[in-house]
């Protein structure tokens, strides 16, 4: 890589990893319930359910991700693991966010509930178990999983700055880059890939790119993504 890009990336990642570029973002629900538990108000499993709706949401504009994550821990009167084990949801066509209807969001509520019936948390759930067990999606091994990864970072990183490191069985060094158009094509542009498939090898390749400058961390590298995006508008 050329060093003048490690260093901009360096640079990028240093500076746009802090809290006040991600008020408005779906990171901050998951947050609010995290300061909740620091404060003996809430569980573990709050903070977990609301980071897998911030994160199943986080698709589209922010401002519409924000809101639509409010309309729904309004529904949950901001109570989401209770909401999750009463087993009573709201289920019906409408939609919450963009394509996602209640109905939707109810068989998620209702996959988490089951699993909470027989473990604490969620985090020894693989990647593969989480898209299956809790977005009952098929199983594919070639998925970029992109939501599932931006979940697992927010849970796992622990610099204490803009993510949560709340799970501390998980090493950081294991975490993949979440990966979405915009950050394929900001890859490509880095030289961080050359491959055309958003897929888990690119997905991988992107994350050993990351794991030679951050190493032992290299989900530290989405920050200098995000930087890049932020300095180069399009």
């Amino acid at each position: 890589m050329d060093s003048e890009i490690r260093s901009r990336l360096i640079d990028w990642a240093e500076e746009y990893n802090d809290e006040k570029y991600f008020r408005e973002d779906p990171i901050a629900f998951p947050k609010r319930f995290l300061a909740a538990f620091r404060a003996g108000n809430c569980s573990l499993a709050d903070i977990e359910v609301a980071a897998v709706f911030a994160a199943h949401f986080a698709w589209g504009r922010r401002a519409m991700i924000v809101r639509d994550c409010t309309r729904l821990f309004d529904e949950m009167s901001w109570k989401p693991y209770d909401y999750v084990m009463r087993g009573e949801y709201r289920s019906d066509d409408a939609s919450i966010h963009r394509t996602v209807k209640w109905s939707e969001v109810a068989a998620i509520c209702s996959r988490l509930r089951d699993l909470y019936l027989s473990m604490p948390s969620l985090e020894p759930l693989t990647q593969g178990n989480m898209r299956v067990k809790v977005f009952g999606q098929k199983p594919d091994p070639k998925a970029p999983d992109k939501k599932i990864n931006m979940m697992r970072r927010w849970m796992v990183r622990d610099d204490g700055k803009v993510d949560l490191g709340i799970w501390k069985d998980t090493d950081p060094a294991s975490l993949l880059i979440p990966l979405d158009v915009h950050v394929h094509d900001v890859a490509v542009d880095l030289g961080l890939t050359c491959r055309k498939q958003k897929d888990i090898r690119t997905v991988t390749e992107i994350t050993s790119s990351f794991a030679d400058i951050f190493p032992g961390d290299p989900c530290k590298g989405d920050f200098a993504l995000f930087g890049y995006g932020v300095t180069h508008p399009k």
